[in-house]
């Protein structure tokens, strides 16, 4: 993907709104420090090139009637894919960051051509029927393991069994630009870290992964492994992780805990859980687990901790029994408004690889 800024002020503008969703021209002209002919001026601009549109009047605040703008939905489209070792999930978005289409099939991974070639296929049937001709802009692709994106390799995936493994061999497969990140920074992209500025995002998947975002930016560390909460030692000399440790969180707090080593459906189990005691005590140490690992989280990086992974999208209606849980191991926070759920609770992580492509196509505008 490789995109050459022009016009810094339609950029800001354009930023601005992906951040923030819908907004007036007076609001950008205050969050952007712009004169108000400067904004009108770029989003007319905007709104000729067919990239804004108008959504109609806000409610007076006494005088004129401020119109409320939004980005044209349907300008472009970016399709993410995330592999895991036994799913693909894959979703169409449409320039507003909302998901068109889902899809999640039970698919084991195969470093082999074969597998490679479904895939394009899969995506193909996906998105054929879903929008014209020219507006998919790519794909992106996420995987659980260790990304030089640089060089295209993925350094290392304890969970598809792969080590200095070139991802060229997947893009080759497509005929249309391919972006590669980890699984756990692509969720944590989802959600917009521009907005969110400092942040941890937990991600709560078959294998338990996570991402750090400082001033806005991904922190990936020296050598990309930074967020890899999954393999804390939680419990010394506890259970055998994947990794070959032995207490690691991912053997704890991943979402396999309760299905089975990911054999079984995470929803059938959620719904066990007020009919079944022993998914109900399952559940409840999940949760006393999962609130050690929030607590040396936060005593570690002191901001927000996003949950997110397939079971942090069902920890909503849990937030009061994770936080009793919580307080026990922190006695510095008197309160819990740093635990986010996340924005988006199914495939955040394929979802935040194909936003990636909106971020680069501004910078072109």
């Amino acid at each position: 993907m490789l995109y050459q800024k022009k016009n810094t002020t339609r950029y800001n503008i354009l930023d601005y709104m992906l951040n923030n969703g819908n907004t007036s021209k007076a609001l950008l002209a205050k969050e952007l420090n712009l004169s108000m002919p400067t904004v009108l001026s770029n989003v007319n601009g905007l709104m000729d090139k067919g990239i804004v549109t108008e959504l109609g009047e806000l409610e007076s605040t006494g005088g004129r009637k401020a119109v409320l703008i939004g980005l044209q939905k349907d300008y472009r489209y970016a399709a993410g894919i995330n592999i895991t070792a036994n799913h693909i999930g894959m979703v169409l978005v449409n320039f507003c960051g909302e998901i068109v289409k889902q899809e999640h099939t039970r698919v084991k991974f195969d470093a082999d051509l074969s597998y490679y070639s479904n895939l394009a296929s899969m995506l193909e049937k996906f998105c054929i029927t879903e929008i014209q001709p020219g507006k998919l802009l790519g794909t992106g692709i996420s995987l659980p393991g260790i990304i030089n994106q640089n060089e295209k390799i993925l350094v290392k995936s304890h969970a598809l069994g792969l080590e200095n493994y070139s991802l060229k061999i997947i893009e080759q497969m497509f005929d249309m630009p391919v972006y590669f990140e980890n699984d756990a920074n692509a969720a944590m992209l989802a959600e917009n870290p521009q907005k969110l500025k400092n942040s941890v995002y937990l991600s709560l998947n078959n294998t338990l992964g996570g991402a750090v975002c400082i001033d806005g930016t991904l922190f990936t560390g020296q050598n990309r492994k930074a967020g890899e909460f999954g393999h804390m030692v939680l419990f010394p000399g506890g259970r055998k992780c994947y990794c070959g440790k032995s207490g690691c969180a991912d053997a704890y707090c991943a979402a396999s805990v309760l299905t089975n080593g990911g054999r079984d459906k995470l929803e059938d189990f959620m719904e066990s859980i007020s009919t079944d005691k022993g998914a109900a005590e399952l559940w409840e140490n999940y949760l006393e687990n999962l609130a050690i690992l929030i607590s040396n989280l936060r005593m570690s990086f002191d901001t927000d901790i996003i949950l997110g992974g397939d079971a942090g999208g069902y920890l909503a209606a849990y937030m009061v029994e994770l936080g009793r849980k919580i307080f026990k191991y922190n006695l510095f926070d008197g309160d819990l408004s740093y635990l986010k759920n996340c924005s988006y609770q199914k495939e955040a992580s394929a979802t935040g690889v194909a936003k990636q492509f909106f971020r680069k196509l501004i910078e072109t505008i």
